[in-house]
């Protein structure tokens, strides 16, 4: 392993961000001297528990994702992969800090909605599309086809589906690909493909994609737990105005650190012992791993926990409330102001977007896996341009819905059309890791620093911070436009050195 080749990139994904919100702090935003301090030890906490992370799922969460995908599929006792593959979506999914936070959010939107309920849905959902996934895999079924069935499904739920709870549907199909998920999930599928790749070399293309399709699933739970909800209870309006706490009343200095470790211990904890106990039932009866590589890959466990405690703590910590009074107060002068300051609104979001995909964990994960699979003719450095780009983009666009109060429905529904069309011209190789990187740019960076962003920009604008919601759901739709288009032009230029 290599730290410090992975401080390097963790130091050059987050910096930016910091510098940016340093320069905002002096010039146009006040922030308070220890609003300041926190948001610089926040940043420090991220820099080091992403770098720990990184390390962790390279040593341990990566090579147990493709050892038991790998062994199921040797037992070719189609059943029990299937009934494996639901368990694990389920389990991780109960698990993943950001679906909790998620759903706790949701419940703001109306009295009838139960967080643990909402969390047991979104689980099913997962647990259905990941066993979808690993199924199209083994039977060597086309990505495009699955997936157009699947979101046709998909918004024929969406049109039934309460309007208060739309938009927070389509943000849990990117809050739960989170740090833990999602390098799992990916692992498995990496597995279960690199066996089947072994009979037909087609299944080289199918090691990608799966994420993409386990994303559909809370998107869809939340949909259908909408219309149950509509069906036997009557939504309670009063409740729709979401709230969030101004980052002025919250701990100043360390102490909000001390305030926050016992919940994020335990988050992460949760998050990371069912894996723990599937893994052990793993060695016991699958993998029978030698004992040298048993601790290398438990060693790569603790790394994940201690650096996931350093990340959770410094994003909730520092970048959650810089980012809320940064969208509060521009969005303040935006109001009252208007005309440059609104441009210059929507120019930080598009910025932000750019350089905050880049710190998420899931991203670095993806992107050394797709350069790896392609044997280095996909370089990191054009897909984090190309994430870059759309993330930048869908940032954009949410502050303008916010601003102008249009549906979302007007950004969804042509966005995840053009998707669906593009598949029919993009190499299924791009296509899959199109659709992976949907769920993998939405992750807790996403889901603290810019969605913080968002709400306190709401906030200002509305006494109801409920249009925020959408955001991740934006993120998460526009990579599958920006990596297929990446793949179409790679099309191209190969046919173009070919003749």
């Amino acid at each position: 392993m290599n730290i410090l080749k992975k401080s390097k990139e963790t130091l050059c994904s987050v910096a930016p961000i910091m510098a940016l919100v340093l320069i905002l702090a002096f010039t146009a935003v006040p922030f308070t001297p220890g609003l300041i301090a926190r948001f610089l030890t926040g940043g420090l906490m991220v820099i080091a528990g992403l770098t720990l992370f990184l390390i962790g799922i390279d040593i341990g969460i990566i090579p147990i994702g493709e050892r038991s995908g790998a062994a199921l599929t040797s037992k070719k006792n189609l059943k029990l992969l299937l009934s494996v593959s639901f368990l694990i979506g389920f389990m991780i999914t109960i698990a993943e800090p950001d679906v909790q936070v998620l759903a706790g959010q949701i419940g703001n939107l109306s009295a009838n909605v139960n967080k643990w309920t909402l969390v047991i849905m979104i689980a099913l959902g997962v647990g259905f599309f990941v066993t979808l996934g690993l199924c199209r895999t083994v039977l060597s079924l086309k990505l495009r086809r699955v997936l157009i069935i699947s979101y046709l499904f998909l918004f024929a739920l969406a049109y039934f589906c309460p309007d208060y709870l739309q938009g927070a549907a389509f943000d849990a199909g990117g809050a739960t690909t989170g740090p833990m998920t999602v390098p799992f999930i990916m692992a498995l599928g990496m597995g279960v493909a690199s066996v089947r790749a072994g009979k037909n070399s087609r299944d080289n293309d199918s090691q990608f994609g799966l994420t993409g399709i386990a994303s559909i699933g809370p998107i869809a739970a939340v949909c259908l737990y909408g219309i149950i909800l509509n069906y036997f209870f009557a939504h309670d309006e009063s409740l729709t105005a979401t709230t969030i706490e101004s980052a002025e009343n919250l701990p100043e200095g360390m102490r909000i650190y001390a305030t926050l470790f016992p919940e994020v211990f335990s988050d992460v904890f949760k998050s990371l012992f069912p894996l723990l106990i599937m893994f052990i039932c793993f060695q016991i009866f699958l993998l029978k791993m030698p004992p040298v590589q048993l601790r290398k890959m438990f060693s790569g466990v603790v790394y994940c926990f201690i650096g996931l405690v350093l990340f959770l703590l410094g994003a909730e910590g520092g970048f959650m409330p810089a980012g809320q009074k940064v969208g509060e107060y521009l969005g303040f002068l935006s109001i009252s102001k208007g005309g440059i300051w609104t441009f210059i609104i929507i120019i930080l979001a598009f910025i932000f977007g750019a350089i905050t995909v880049c710190a998420e964990p899931a991203v670095w994960v993806l992107t050394e896996q797709v350069e790896e699979a392609s044997g280095g003719n996909i370089k990191r450095r054009i897909m984090l341009t190309s994430l870059s780009l759309g993330v930048a983009f869908s940032i954009g666009l949410s502050i303008l819905k916010i601003i102008y109060g249009f549906s979302i429905w007007y950004i969804l529904i042509p966005g995840y059309a053009l998707a669906l069309i593009l598949t029919f011209f993009c190499p299924p190789l791009f296509t899959g890791i199109a659709f992976d990187s949907g769920g993998v740019a939405s992750g807790p960076m996403t889901s603290t620093f810019i969605l913080s962003f968002t709400l306190g920009c709401a906030s200002s604008y509305s006494s109801s911070s409920s249009s925020a919601f959408g955001v991740i759901a934006l993120v998460a739709m526009t990579p599958l436009i920006a990596i297929q288009i990446l793949g179409i032009i790679y099309k191209i230029k190969t046919k173009e050195v070919a003749d």
